[in-house]
């Protein structure tokens, strides 16, 4: 490995040696405030670290990874939403009884495993990323041990995680046994003179495997209990983090190698979309609890991204990505709401704690109310701009059913969202105890996400031509 090898993975070191580094300090002395200063500043630092690539990009890093700006721009999304969730979760953790500092470890290895996902050109890389990421996982959705719920979730969610693996990894053997090579661009090259039966198999397990990391329809069972049952901030990072890593490795994978539209498993993929789409809304219709209501709604926001998977080309990648950074700031806003107003007996999950919340936290109210309207896809939100270049994204590509189906699903979503919105503006419900301030970092936080769901509302073209200069 050259110099310059070394350079490109700097920021991946960094957040390697982060990790390492916080759990020597923990091990010598024990100081929470000392542990979240330096998961911040390990983060901040890797983030800073991308900005002196460009001159090296693009660099294959052996057959495993490549830095390019793809990588960068959802390697960067995935740690700018890890530096929020570690914001949140000090506010969230600070008011809970007992050593936290462990927290922190596990957060910065989930998030080097998904920007490993994010450079990923190999089905080696691609496997020891994803389990970096969901091992760390296991223990954060079950690390409030006190929660009988959090515990359930942490089960499920190693069970089912363990059964998609093998899925992933079936498929990964059947496209090798097709092919003769785990990397993605040999695999595109020789995909025409393999066995059609065995490669398609291969291909059509990975997409149970990687599906169940969506949480798309079938593979969507394990969701609401594990957003139910998670902490809050750990809830945000699966619904952010993890998920946009996944999306990255799809869509590298798959964009790669090609989906025909004359292809099973063009079929396969649509017909995942169109249920998450309508699945995914119509059962959030039926919640009364926020973080059910949101883990069925990223079912329904899932498919419409997979909708782009079908689709294929530049344009469809390119709707994907600026959809998922839209989609990462409202749900990181909603997620962050839900988070500050959760007190030490539990997290603030029932919709009916929402009531009145106008009347005595006016701020947390609005931010809560732009995050739902942009989830909803109304004007003036980086959602609207976002579902917007996926139909014109849809369309380019005659998806005829699939975008009648993102209408019709956008259409059933805008009820359960105007449904809440209305709730925060009505008289007061049943008064919980809400914490007695907002912290700094924690309202900095969501003051920051409500300018950038506005600001990409109003005036998307900059982040639209970052994404069209990192695909080319």
């Amino acid at each position: 490995m050259t110099r310059s090898d070394l350079m490109v993975l700097l920021p991946y070191i960094i957040l390697a040696a982060s990790s390492v580094a916080v759990m020597l300090v923990i091990a010598v002395h024990r100081s929470y405030r000392l542990t979240v200063l330096l998961t911040l500043a390990g983060i901040t630092t890797a983030l800073a670290a991308f900005s002196f690539l460009s001159p090296l990009l693009p660099r294959q890093v052996t057959a495993l990874v490549v830095v390019d700006r793809y990588a960068v721009l959802f390697s960067a999304l995935v740690l700018l939403a890890s530096f929020a969730v570690a914001v949140l979760s000090d506010s969230y953790l600070s008011l809970r009884t007992g050593r936290h500092e462990e927290f922190y470890v596990l957060l910065l290895i989930a998030t080097l495993g998904a920007a490993i996902l994010a450079a990923s050109t190999h089905f080696a890389s691609l496997f020891l990323g994803i389990e970096t990421l969901t091992v760390s996982l296991y223990a954060m959705i079950a690390y409030l041990r006190d929660s009988d719920r959090g515990l359930e979730a942490g089960m499920k969610y190693l069970l089912l995680a363990a059964v998609s693996s093998a899925f992933l990894l079936f498929g990964m053997a059947l496209v090798y046994a097709a092919t003769g090579s785990m990397e993605f661009s040999r695999i595109a090259a020789r995909a025409g003179g393999a066995p059609a039966l065995t490669l398609q198999a291969g291909l059509g397990l990975i997409i149970a495997g990687l599906g169940f990391k969506l949480a798309v329809v079938p593979f969507h069972l394990w969701t609401p209990d594990v957003y139910e049952g998670a902490p809050a901030p750990v809830t945000a990072f699966i619904a952010t983090v993890s998920k946009s890593a996944v999306v990255a490795v799809l869509l590298r994978f798959f964009g790669t190698i090609g989906i025909s539209q004359e292809g099973p498993l063009f079929l396969v993929v649509t017909g995942i979309a169109v249920a998450s789409m309508l699945l995914g809304n119509v059962l959030a219709l039926l919640q009364d609890n926020i973080k059910r209501l949101l883990a069925y709604s990223s079912i329904a926001h899932f498919g419409y991204l997979l909708v782009m998977l079908a689709a294929g080309g530049p344009m469809a990648v390119v709707a994907a990505a600026f959809y998922l950074v839209a989609y990462v700031i409202t749900t990181l806003g909603a997620f962050g709401v839900v988070t500050v107003l959760s007190g030490p007996d539990g997290d603030a999950a029932a919709i009916e704690d929402c009531q009145g919340l106008a009347w005595r936290r006016p701020w947390l109210a609005a931010v809560f109310a732009a995050m739902l309207l942009s989830l909803a896809g109304l004007p003036l939100t980086a959602g609207f701009v976002g579902k917007f270049t996926l139909v014109l994204a849809a369309i380019g590509s005659a998806l005829w059913v699939p975008v009648a189906a993102l209408v019709l699903g956008s259409v059933i979503g805008l009820f359960y969202y105007l449904r809440l919105i209305a709730l925060l503006f009505a008289g007061p419900g049943r008064a919980i105890p809400l914490p007695p301030s907002l912290s700094f970092l924690s309202g900095g936080v969501l003051a920051v996400l409500l300018v950038l769901l506005l600001l990409l509302g109003v005036y998307p073209a900059p982040l639209l031509d970052l994404i069209v200069h990192a695909v080319r």
